[in-house]
């Protein structure tokens, strides 16, 4: 992986490979040990891009939410500064943490970012976003507070996930009238098997406006790697449920295009699948392994083109 093979994120100065690593899965899935293992074999690759947020992984029996950032801290901190400085820690605020917790309201903000700056042992968070909209607080106000980390360097940019496109634009709109940072990425769920959320409305705002998309769900929960293909496939598994939605006539439809391609270009569906996101112009899709062959086999999208006649037969499958 090249510097040159990296792409702008949005108007910002930060530069990112084509894949983002989902730091969902550390202190999860993958323990300290593992987590250290797969961010090596990460950054060893070339690439760049952490995604994490506050709220992982909270979801867990037993767990609080900031564990995915502390590990990630620990990993920094075992490293030294100079891998800090190659890499592009992505973070988020907004999903509840605990009573009273959660939201994008200034106070909010300004405490959370604080914890999260502590998790992860740094100055500064390349990208911090908004995890989710927050109706119940005005848009200026989350956007100055925003800005205020901007300039007092506690962030170099911003970003939203999970804003529709109505209210990213008036984001946008406000942020330029008032001459704040502005919103330089979007992280919407968006893969082959979900196209109408990010295809809709957001993916000719974001072309328009030049704003960077990091899709999470890239694999679609791991029903694009192959591996749920009948009822007894989904059962064996914690994600089946959601897997045993997508074994529909399109579902199946879309994993026989997958294996046509990668029987074409000796990749798996799994790289396919992305290699499909990036064909689309996505920034970067964010994926997550647990293990570092499972990883390595990953990192191969980067490496793969899709043709026209490939890119067109999976876009009708998956019409």
């Amino acid at each position: 992986m090249t510097l040159e093979s990296r792409r702008r994120l949005g108007r910002s100065s930060l530069e990112v490979g084509p894949l983002a690593f989902g730091g969902n899965v550390f202190g999860w899935t993958a323990d300290a040990v593992r987590s250290f293992e797969l961010l090596d074999a990460f950054v060893d690759a070339g690439l760049n891009l952490i995604d994490t947020a506050d709220a992982y992984s909270r979801w867990v029996p037993g767990h609080s939410g900031g564990e995915s950032e502390t590990i990630i801290g620990q990993w920094l901190a075992a490293r030294g500064p100079a891998m800090r400085a190659r890499v592009v820690i992505a973070s988020k605020v907004g999903v509840e943490m605990a009573p009273g917790e959660q939201g994008l309201s200034r106070a909010y903000i300004l405490r959370a970012v604080d914890r999260s700056l502590h998790r992860l042992q740094t100055d500064y968070i390349d990208l911090y976003q908004a995890h989710r909209d927050d109706p119940e607080t005005p848009l200026e106000e989350t956007l100055r507070t925003f800005d205020e980390l901007v300039r007092s360097g506690k962030v170099r940019a911003i970003g939203a996930s999970n804003y529709s496109a109505p209210r990213l634009a008036e984001a946008l709109r406000i942020s330029t009238e008032l001459g704040l940072a502005r919103y330089e990425s979007l992280q919407p769920p968006y893969n082959l098997v979900d196209r109408r959320t990010f295809e809709a409305d957001l993916a000719a705002l974001c072309a328009r406006e030049q704003i960077g998309v990091i899709p999470y769900y890239a694999l679609a929960s791991g029903f694009l790697t192959g591996k749920y293909r009948s009822e007894a496939d989904a059962g064996k598994s914690p994600r089946g449920p959601r897997a045993r939605s997508m074994l529909d006539t399109r579902g199946l439809r879309i994993l026989a295009a997958l294996d046509s391609v990668s029987a074409a270009t000796a990749a798996t569906p799994a790289q396919v699948a992305l290699a499909w996101l990036l064909g689309r112009g996505v920034t970067a899709p964010i994926a997550s392994a647990t293990s570092v062959p499972q990883l390595r086999e990953l990192l191969g999208a980067t490496r793969l083109r899709l043709d026209r006649s490939m890119m067109d037969s999976l876009d009708a499958a998956s019409a």
